[in-house]
């Protein structure tokens, strides 16, 4: 059987303005945006061709904004900081580990994301 992760819940206080800094910025395709009724709105955004979305909205999680972490992983971390940067987005400079080189941002609530481009595995 197959467990697959698809959905990430990320508390924001700011909806629009989350929206606005996933699409524009971190460059998220927008999937949905249903206002359900007066206390549920659910914002789906899905990062360029992951298989994992997140979720933000009103009546979603009860997580304090800015409490999330969340990873993503790319095959060239120098042209992800690159693109993120011309969005305007506030991206850490290159740390080169062992384990893979590491891009660091947040968003405006200050939920923060790792992008990692991840060594090749070699078997020996």
């Amino acid at each position: 059987m197959d467990w697959k992760l698809e959905l990430v819940a990320i508390p924001v206080s700011d909806v629009e303005r989350a929206k606005a800094f996933y699409v524009k910025g971190a460059g998220f395709h927008a999937d949905h945006d249903h206002q359900v009724n007066d206390d549920l709105r659910f914002v789906q955004l899905t990062p360029p061709g992951s298989a994992c979305s997140i979720v933000l909205g009103t009546g979603i999680t009860e997580s304090e904004p800015g409490s999330a972490q969340a990873q993503l992983v790319v095959s060239d971390i120098e042209a992800a900081r690159s693109e993120l940067v011309e969005r305007g987005v506030e991206a850490s400079e290159i740390q080169d580990l062992d384990w893979g080189s590491f891009v660091y941002f947040s968003d405006p609530d200050g939920n923060r994301w790792a992008v990692q481009q991840v060594v090749p595995r070699y078997r020996t």
